[in-house]
């Protein structure tokens, strides 16, 4: 358009704009400024006419209006204890009363509880799940658990929002489900809160309360997990259980490891201790303390559903004064402490290195010396306090319970970490009854052979173990190191004693008596983990320079021990599950990494596979790790590459304990269902292209052997060893290999002919001989 026939209005609206955009772009933080100026006195003088809420108050606050004083809110901690006082000069204010002046002198209080605000939180209908942990191994704690456990069944009984508790044993437990974030919960259950109540005895040796408590102490370290990971709980207490003759005094020993439960919980759970540590003698006051104990608890739950929180401004309300943490509250502890003596104890130290005994059921003190020599073992990343030095002690003292349950099993305790026992199958072949599985597969006859350990400890807590739980578990050694030749003259010495025990045995043979007293091979699978001893290349050493064949089995839980192994006849690796969940569930392993743990030991063999004899261990337990895992078994052997993979059927111990991990006999597998499962497998593995076939097996233990095609010579399988050229090749200091010193393996343990010895004579459960089953022809 030309600008001649643009009008003329147009022209000068155009000009003022341009003008009043110039004039805004000058002076546009003026203004910018005084609108936000303006905005705020605007706001500040409407806040300011707002008239007080007319709300009508609920009965329970017009209750506590009516004689707490509303302008002490800003003095309310100052005179939380003073209103338990009742002191005369002052005349209760009328429910009407508007007045805000102060009134004079002291408050007279009535001694009720003030009735609490009720929230939109504390509104809404909760219910209170409590859990019921213990450890126990003589029995005293988990029968006061089992007391607990009824009370609180009966408050059940009578108050549908606590529900129905439930009882966990520490040693049968994950502990991550329970102590990092606290038990999940259902869909449905969204305003259930827990409840934790835990029931401790004092030990002096290594048992789960020691994992427990290291498992505590490394969830607060964790830097991956939240400050307070359980502070979604409800709130907590704990109980302690010991002996007061032995230590008088929380400083000494008595119930200490309760107390730093106390402490730890504490701190997970953002200062949720709902009652204070209960501690009881267990030759005088347990039961009543318990009961003392229990009824506090009561009241505390009761005060829970009513109000909906644990409280404030009290001992035990939500604001607890940790064991060794008083130094942080030490003025109000001052202040409060003539009305509230308990807040005054004494504070309590921490007893990680205490020389002691256990305290559940004895008192006194270990008769060892006090060496105060370190011992700087550590086989686990996670140990907050592995830099520390810790005092060597005996890792199963004879004043232990530990000591007694496990010499009540048959066990021949040797030094201070180290067992010896003779298993059914010696006892079988010293009877010509049959040998166990080795002796088809590698050419074992049982009663020439010795069942050991070096180290009575384990980093798992299998459900399957056959120990009931009783041996000590840890992921660090902190204990005396005995030397190998003490342990190799005790286990020696301890065999050939049981052995001897045997000789009036009826159907006992000389001749196998008397060649039974020469050990040929020693199986180091008795408990515990073998790896976990410091020397234990040394005791090898000693095995082998006597000839007596070495069988190392252990957990794929100790990487850098299985790599610094020297030879040994067969190493074993126990492969449990499939995968991580399963393995978790079924070994129950301390270490928080044993996932990666367990592939780095499949690593390791796979490159020792050249150098000596390795087996993979499989334990099948129905429920836990058969159905559906046979390919990711596969996928394990394919990682691995062992010479030999054994599948075995698990054994049922029949006790409360594995019970109470949820193993029966439910889980035990039938043969039929192990040789379908190995049929699988070894389809899985011919899949896979890696050469496996199944080579010999061992009806009566339930056990099936598949072998590397490199034992396949000639079309024979040849799985058993030749132990005297074992050693001659040993004793040459020439390298060799598996193949070197492999035997044909006996026809009738070839898979199909059920692997029975015909040396040797079957009989059922009493004791006759079984008679062959034969067709009458009608």
């Amino acid at each position: 358009m030309d600008m001649n026939e643009t009008p003329g209005w147009l022209v000068v609206f155009a000009d003022r704009l341009d003008r009043l955009l110039a004039f805004w772009h000058a002076h546009r933080i003026v203004f910018v400024v005084g609108g936000v100026l303006l905005g705020l006195v605007l706001l500040w003088r409407l806040r300011g006419q707002e008239p007080p809420s007319t709300r009508a108050p609920s009965p329970a606050t017009e209750e506590k209006t009516s004689w707490l004083d509303t302008t002490s809110a800003g003095n309310e901690k100052q005179n939380i204890f003073e209103r338990t006082q009742n002191r005369p000069g002052l005349q209760r204010p009328s429910s009407n009363t508007n007045s805000k002046t102060k009134t004079t002198g002291p408050r007279v209080v009535s001694g009720r509880k003030p009735a609490q605000r009720t929230t939109s939180q504390q509104a809404k209908k909760q219910t209170i799940q409590p859990y019921v942990f213990y450890a126990s191994l003589t029995g005293n704690t988990k029968a006061t658990a089992d007391s607990v456990l009824e009370r609180l069944a009966s408050l059940n009984g009578h108050n549908s929002d606590i529900l129905k508790p439930e009882l966990l044993d520490l040693a049968y437990i994950d502990l991550d489900d329970y102590f990092v974030s606290g038990p999940k919960a259902q869909a449905d259950d969204v305003n259930i809160a827990n409840f934790y109540l835990v029931l401790l005895p004092s030990y002096d040796i290594d048992s789960i309360i020691t994992n427990f408590l290291e498992h505590l102490r490394e969830t607060h370290h964790d830097f991956r997990i939240d400050t307070a990971p359980l502070s979604q709980l409800r709130g907590y207490s704990v109980f302690g259980l010991g002996d007061i003759e032995g230590w008088p005094s929380e400083e000494q020993g008595f119930c200490s490891q309760a107390i730093e439960v106390d402490k730890w919980l504490a701190k997970l759970t953002g200062r949720k201790r709902a009652y204070p540590i209960g501690l009881g003698d267990i030759k005088s006051n347990a039961k009543q303390a318990a009961e003392e104990w229990m009824t506090g608890i009561t009241q505390t739950l009761q005060d829970i559903l009513e109000q909906g929180s644990l409280g404030e401004g009290v001992a035990g309300s939500g604001a607890p004064i940790e064991s060794d943490d008083e130094a942080e509250e030490e003025e109000v502890v001052d202040d409060l402490q003539d009305e509230f003596p308990d807040l005054g104890r004494k504070k309590r130290q921490k007893l990680n290195n205490s020389n002691t005994i256990d305290v559940e059921d004895m008192g006194g003190k270990s008769s060892r010396s006090k060496q105060n020599t370190p011992l700087a073992i550590d086989f686990t990343t996670y140990s907050s306090s592995g830099a520390s030095v810790q005092p060597r002690k005996a890792m199963v003292p004879k004043e232990s319970p530990t000591y007694t349950s496990l010499t009540k099993q048959g066990y021949t305790i040797v030094g201070t970490h180290s067992g010896v026992k003779i298993c059914r199958w010696t006892k079988s072949a010293l009877r010509g009854r049959g040998s166990c599985y080795k002796n088809s597969f590698y050419g074992i006859a049982s009663h020439l052979c010795m069942e050991t350990t070096p180290s009575l400890s384990c980093s798992n807590k299998c459900v399957f173990c056959w120990r009931h739980g009783t041996n000590p578990v840890s992921t660090t050694w902190r204990w005396e190191v005995d030397d190998p030749q003490l342990i190799f003259d005790g286990a020696k010495e301890g065999h050939y004693k049981k052995i001897k025990m045997m000789r009036g045995v009826p159907g006992v043979r000389a001749e196998r008596f008397e060649e039974a007293m020469r050990i040929r091979h020693c199986a180091l699978s008795l408990v515990g983990e073998p790896i976990f001893y410091p020397r234990i290349n040394e005791f090898l050493g000693l095995l082998h320079g006597e000839q007596i064949s070495s069988f190392l089995v252990c957990n794929a839980q100790h990487p850098q021990q299985l790599q610094d192994l020297d030879r040994v006849t067969q190493l074993y690796v126990s492969i449990d599950a499939s995968n991580k969940e399963s393995l978790r569930k079924i070994d129950r392993p301390l270490h928080r990494d044993f996932w990666e743990r367990f592939n780095s030991c499949l690593d390791i063999l796979r490159e020792k596979r050249f150098v000596q004899r390795t087996v993979f261990r499989l334990t099948l337990v129905k429920g836990f790790n058969v159905e559906d895992e046979a390919e990711g078994y596969a996928d394990l052997v394919a990682k691995g590459l062992p010479c030999f993979v054994e599948v075995k059927g698990v054994t049922y111990c029949g006790t409360t304990s594995a019970a109470g991990a949820g193993l029966t006999m439910q889980n035990v597998p039938f043969y039929e269902e192990v040789v379908e499962f190995v049929t699988a497998l070894n389809a899985a593995l011919e899949r896979r292209g890696l050469g496996y076939g199944i080579a010999a097996e061992h009806a009566h233990s339930c056990c099936i052997l598949l072998a590397s095609n490199r034992f396949l010579i000639d079309g024979v399988w040849n799985t058993v060893i030749n132990y005297e050229k074992f050693f001659n090749l040993l004793e040459s200091g020439k390298d060799f290999g598996p193949e070197d010193y492999c035997a044909p393996t006996a026809e009738w343990a070839w898979f199909g002919n059920g692997g029975f010895d015909p040396r040797d004579e079957r009989v059922d459960r009493k004791g006759r001989p079984k008679e062959e089953k034969k067709l009458i022809a009608i």
